[in-house]
């Protein structure tokens, strides 16, 4: 069976890499729900290669902000042609290529940005060689403040795959059926449901907590063997 890891920017690196960037077109607004009554913008995924430069309503998605329900989803409808098949528009997704500035140094695999995880040109080019499945990288206009920097281009990592329910609070309750709100707080041992894992990509976040990002056994061995590692990685055990 395939072992799958979880993946964390460690606490102590020697890369000092820093963003003030934002997302090209912003991103999804938040919600407010007529059912379950919270007002909620939860999501960590950003779609880089979303392009809205032909859609005339563009512009809604620039501020971040509460909106109805039925206003939400007409944003979000807007977009789903223009993001991958199946993606997970939750409140909050980011949109198009990263724009701002870069200072620091940056390791080959950047995820100390959970929302932006970025990856060097040329490491993502080796773990594709390396038959590692499911990685697309896109340009960003990030602007360095040195010479010399390298190509950062931003990982596009979707949702799959869920925490097994063993691992979450007895008294959780059910998501809202209307908005979809499922609040509850990261386990400090998670469990990955195995039927839930998706066996067509080797990166991808939790569709329940899409700030955890995990790789299979293939991802994890190809950056050990890269020596790409600036990441705690942590074996999950699976139900």
């Amino acid at each position: 069976m395939t072992k799958f890891y979880w993946l964390q920017f460690p606490e102590q690196s020697r890369y000092t890499g820093d963003l003030h960037a934002s997302h090209k077109w912003g991103g999804l607004p938040g919600l407010r729900c007529p059912q379950c009554g919270a007002t909620w913008a939860g999501s960590a995924t950003s779609y880089p290669s979303a392009d809205l430069s032909s859609l005339p309503e563009r512009k809604e998605y620039e501020k971040p902000r509460p909106e109805p329900f039925d206003e939400f989803v007409r944003l979000r409808e807007l977009v789903r042609p223009l993001v991958p098949p199946g993606a997970q528009l939750k409140p909050g997704a980011q949109l198009g290529p990263l724009v701002g500035t870069a200072t620091g140094t940056f390791s080959p695999l950047f995820f100390c940005f959970l929302s932006r995880p970025l990856v060097h040109r040329e490491a993502l080019e080796q773990l594709q060689a390396e038959g590692v499945r499911g990685l697309r990288g896109f340009p960003t206009e990030l602007r360095f403040r040195q010479k010399k920097h390298p190509e950062l281009l931003e990982l596009e990592i979707l949702p799959h795959g869920r925490l097994h329910p063993d691992c979450t609070p007895q008294d959780r309750r059910p998501p809202c059926s209307k908005c979809g709100h499922d609040y509850f707080p990261r386990p400090d041992d998670p469990i990955l449901d195995a039927a839930s894992l998706p066996t067509h990509t080797d990166l991808f976040r939790l569709t329940d907590f899409e700030t955890m990002l995990i790789g299979t056994e293939r991802f994890v061995g190809a950056v050990r063997r890269l020596a790409l590692e600036d990441l705690d990685i942590r074996e999950l055990p699976l139900r």
